[in-house]
Formats: C-alpha cells, sequence, structure tokens
C-alpha cells in the first residue's frame, strides 16, 4: 500500500497516456457497427438508391485503410520521439488523430473523403501506439512496469466497449446521426488527450539522454514530492546518468543496429515484431471488425450490437485477471497457454459453424433447430477466444515490447514491432471478408492453424522476462540461454557489481530496493538496470 501511495502520481499518468489505446480500440470497434447501418450503407455503398449494399472490397477499404496510417505512423514516432521528446510527441500525434477525425465526420457520401479521414487518424493511432509503451516503460517502477503495461491493452479493449455500448444506442436514430455521433465522438476522445498531455512531464530517461539533467531532476522531484535537492533526487540522477552511460557507450543508434548481432538485437527485434504480427493474425480481429455481419447468420434473438457489446465486455474483463498473471505466471507462460486455448476455440467454432449455420442473407424465419442451435455454439466459443485473448495475447505481447530493448534503440526497436502490428493488421482487415465471403466460418481454421504456430514460436523462442530488469534482461539474451530453460535462469551481473564493489552477495541488491535504501551508497544497484526503484518513479 505504501509504494502504491508514494508511487499514485505516476500510476495516474501511466493510466492517462495508456488512453491513447482507447482511441486505438473505439475507433477500431466503431467501424464494425457502422458497416450495418441503414444511413451508412446508403451514402457509403453501391448500388441503384434505396437498395444499396456495402460489398466486401468496400468494407475491406473502409475497415483496412486506417492500419495503413498506422503502420506509417508507428515507425513516423521514432524521429518525433527521439529529436522533440517524448511529451511534445505525444501531443503532435493526438492532434493529427483528431484532425483525421473531423474529416471522417464532415463527409457526406464521399468515400474517399471517409477513407482519406480513416487514414489520417490511423497515423495518430500507430504513432501513440508506439509511443505509449515507451513513455510508460520508461517512467514506471520495476515492479508495476507489467501490470501498467497491461492497462494499454485494457484501455483498447475499454475503447471497443465503449464503441459497442453507444452503437447500441444510435443505431436506430434515423439519418446520418446513426453513426456520425458514435464517430464523432473520437473528437471528444482526443481533445480529452491532447489537453491532458500539457500537465504531463517529459520522460526524465530522456532529458538526460538529451543532456537537460536539471529538468530531470525537477521532473524526478516532482513525480515523488520531495524537494529537487533532497537526496533521493540525487541519487536517483547519478543512477539513471551512469545506467545511460553504460547503455550508450557506442553512441546513438541508427535502425541498423536494431537488426544488428550485437547483444543479439536481431534476435530480440525479430521477436518483437513476430509476437506483435501474430498478435494480429490469431482470430480475434475477425470478431471485432465483421462480428455484426458474421453473427447475422447465427440466427440468435440477439441483435448483432448486442453480440458486439457482449465481446467488448468479455474483452474488458478477461485483460483485468491479466494485470495479476502478467506477473505470477509470467509472459512465456500466459502466451504459450492463450495460443493453446484459443486454438482449440477456433477450430471447434469453426467446424460447428461449417456444418450448421445457415448462409449469410437466410431469413430468420426459415432458420432450422439445427441452424440455431449451431449458431448458439459458435457465439459462445467466439466468446470464449475473445476472452483467452484478452488474457493473454492481448496484452502480453505489449508488455514483452516495453521491456526488451536497450534505452538507446528502444524507440526504433518499439516502432518496428508496432508497424509490424499494424502491418498485419491491414493485411488480415482486407483479407478476411475476402476470405469469408467464400469459405465462411472454415476461416476460423485458418486462425486455429496460426496459432499452433503461435504455441511452437513462442516455445522455440520467447524467453520469460518476468522480475527482471531491463540491464538483467540484456544480459540474459547476451548469454544465449534457451527460452525453454529462462525460468531457472539466474543473473549475475549485480553479483560481478557487488563483488567489485565489495558489498557482499547478490541479494542485498533486492533488500536495498525493497526499503528504498542504498541509493547513495551504490549507483550500479538500480539505475545500471533499470533506473527503476520500488518507491521512487525511475
Amino acid at each position: 500500500m505504501t509504494t502504491l501511495i508514494r508511487n499514485g502520481k505516476v500510476i495516474l499518468l501511466a493510466v492517462f497516456i495508456a488512453f491513447g489505446g482507447f482511441l486505438f480500440g473505439y475507433d477500431m470497434g466503431v467501424i464494425s457497427g457502422c458497416l450495418i447501418m441503414p444511413d451508412f450503407i446508403e451514402r457509403f455503398g453501391e448500388g441503384p438508391p434505396g437498395s444499396k449494399i456495402l460489398t466486401s472490397s468496400r468494407q475491406s477499404i473502409i475497415t483496412s485503410v486506417i492500419s495503413a496510417g498506422t503502420f506509417i505512423g508507428s515507425l513516423s514516432q521514432s524521429l518525433t520521439s527521439d529529436r522533440l521528446g517524448r511529451r511534445p510527441s505525444l501531443l503532435l500525434w493526438s492532434a493529427i488523430f483528431t484532425v483525421g477525425i473531423a474529416i471522417q465526420t464532415s463527409t457526406d457520401t464521399s468515400l474517399a473523403q471517409l477513407t482519406i479521414g480513416r487514414f489520417v487518424a490511423g497515423l495518430g493511432v500507430g504513432a501513440l501506439s508506439a509511443i505509449v509503451p515507451l513513455y510508460n516503460g520508461e517512467t514506471v517502477p520495476k515492479r508495476l512496469r507489467g501490470a501498467m503495461l497491461v492497462v494499454y491493452q485494457l484501455q483498447i479493449n475499454v475503447g471497443f466497449l465503449a464503441s459497442y455500448v453507444i452503437e447500441q444506442g444510435t443505431h436506430t436514430i434515423p439519418g446520418s446521426a446513426s453513426w456520425r455521433i458514435p464517430v464523432g465522438l473520437q473528437m471528444l476522445w482526443g481533445l480529452t488527450l491532447l489537453s491532458g498531455m500539457f500537465f504531463l512531464p517529459e520522460s526524465p530517461r530522456h532529458l538526460l539522454y538529451t543532456s537537460h539533467p536539471a529538468l530531470a531532476r525537477r521532473v524526478i522531484a516532482q513525480m515523488n514530492g520531495v524537494p529537487v535537492e533532497d537526496p533521493l533526487v540525487h541519487g536517483i540522477v547519478d543512477e539513471l546518468e551512469y545506467g545511460l552511460k553504460m547503455e550508450n557507450q557506442g553512441g546513438r543508434a541508427g535502425w541498423k543496429e536494431c537488426f544488428s548481432p550485437n547483444a543479439r538485437m536481431w534476435y530480440r527485434t525479430l521477436n518483437g515484431m513476430m509476437l506483435q504480427g501474430l498478435q494480429q493474425i490469431n482470430g480475434q480481429n475477425f470478431y471485432y471488425y465483421y462480428g455484426d455481419t458474421f453473427f447475422q447468420s447465427a440466427g440468435t434473438p440477439l441483435s448483432p450490437y448486442s453480440i458486439q457489446t457482449i465481446l467488448g465486455a468479455v474483452s474488458v474483463a478477461g485483460t483485468v485477471p491479466s494485470l495479476v498473471l502478467i506477473e505470477t505466471l509470467g509472459r512465456r507462460n500466459l502466451l504459450l497457454i492463450g495460443a493453446a486455448l484459443q486454438a482449440a476455440f477456433a477450430l471447434i467454432a469453426g467446424l460447428v459453424g461449417h456444418f450448421t449455420l445457415a448462409p449469410i442473407g437466410t431469413p430468420s424465419a426459415r432458420l432450422t433447430p439445427r441452424n440455431k442451435s449451431g449458431g448458439g455454439v459458435l457465439i459462445a466459443f467466439a466468446v470464449l477466444q475473445v476472452f483467452a485473448y484478452s488474457v493473454s495475447w492481448g496484452p502480453a505481447p505489449w508488455v514483452y515490447v516495453g521491456e526488451s530493448f536497450p534505452l538507446r534503440a528502444r524507440s526504433k526497436c518499439i516502432a518496428l514491432a508496432t508497424a509490424t502490428n499494424w502491418i498485419w493488421n491491414f493485411l488480415g482487415s482486407f483479407f478476411s471478408p475476402r476470405i469469408a465471403a467464400h469459405i465462411g466460418p472454415l476461416i476460423l481454421l485458418i486462425f486455429c492453424g496460426i496459432l499452433v504456430f503461435a504455441f511452437g514460436y513462442v516455445y522455440l523462442f520467447i524467453p520469460e522476462t518476468k522480475g527482471l530488469r531491463l540491464e538483467e534482461i540484456d544480459e540474459m539474451y547476451r548469454t544465449g540461454v534457451k527460452p525453454w530453460k529462462s525460468y531457472n535462469w539466474r543473473p549475475r551481473l549485480f553479483e560481478k557489481a557487488e563483488a567489485t564493489d565489495g558489498q557482499g552477495p547478490a541479494q542485498k541488491d533486492v533488500s536495498e530496493e525493497d526499503t528504498g535504501s542504498g541509493l547513495e551508497e551504490k549507483k550500479v544497484d538500480i539505475s545500471a538496470q533499470d533506473g527503476q526503484d520500488t518507491h521512487a518513479i525511475l
């Protein structure tokens, strides 16, 4: 409790920053409901007036164009984050997102304007998706790092749920208000994030990295509620400077270093990219994007909006236990268990849907009891798959990406990982409706196969990073420990440092961190690793 109280301000800031995930989730969720609104179809569909339809091609364009923007935005933020700083970069991309929403909301019947607006909004969403784990990873204490990075995924799911609930209330409104209200509300979300940024501090790590020690001291003092001259502030700054010096001995990192053999950076970058890519193509986005259309053939008495609201609530509920499980089961175990469960659920849902559902567009009066029971089973296993995803593959890749790279290359490595996330998000959202139009529920068997591959990849290549400081993670990669043996691996970096300092066994590191003591006595104690004390923000 004392730790939470002393870290209360930084936790609030981390939660607020994670609101960028809410923007992403809300935007992804809101478009799926718009695709089946009569006024939206009449304005942006094809065919004669009064009987227009949204073809699978137009659905793909409308849905997937935002992912093209997010791909570019996630890479571009590396330039703004390093040159302008974390805080100004957040301000810039929040403003770009808000402009994109304004372009969408002001359109009348122009599909081109709608897609341009979604592309511009995507630039902001993509950039924020990379900056949020970057900022949180640099400001949140080690013991809270995993949970606070999970909060980002929680905010994404809350965004999905909010969009479904709002559309549940607006889809019956006649005219364009049915879709303009839920889409236009995103301007409020963007302005909320934009206004809050004026009260956020710059990352102290970035301030020190760019040679602004006085500002860094002021931020550290403010975040810990102590005077600038307090010994705690001096101790943290000394530790951070030591850690930065050790991390940046080779100078500033370029893009090539992300794939260099030094400290197995190529392996770490590849792992981040693979996890982010697999996160987007294991089936959950199919339900998020096209669930409303897909579930119309299930014969349930619930409206598609009600089903999506249920899925949104399940996503939020599933992410909550992950706040604890990410630090108890660990990152690797959570990914393995999640992949196995999702594969089983997708297999059952795909086979049941294929053999029992009526063709899409079948009138409800012509549905047989077999069709209806099959639809119920399909929806039940869809719910289970979304829940399993929300507990595991939703948050765990963001945590892994946020803690796996050294500071000098962090923004670039995270940019590559998140760009991979968005390019696969784009490909999945673009091709899924086309594939589903040909094979129906059997598309879930494709996702089942991807999940089987994901299980094998995690087992062979993803080590466990739970409970390790960032420099200890770096040491683990340097030693080349086999991922399936990483549970029993123990770092020796601080044992060597203490042996040099003559301060006794490595266990002393833990006690000093727990009590908040030893800051001035031993600079390498915390900062050389993570710069993060249990009680201090860094």
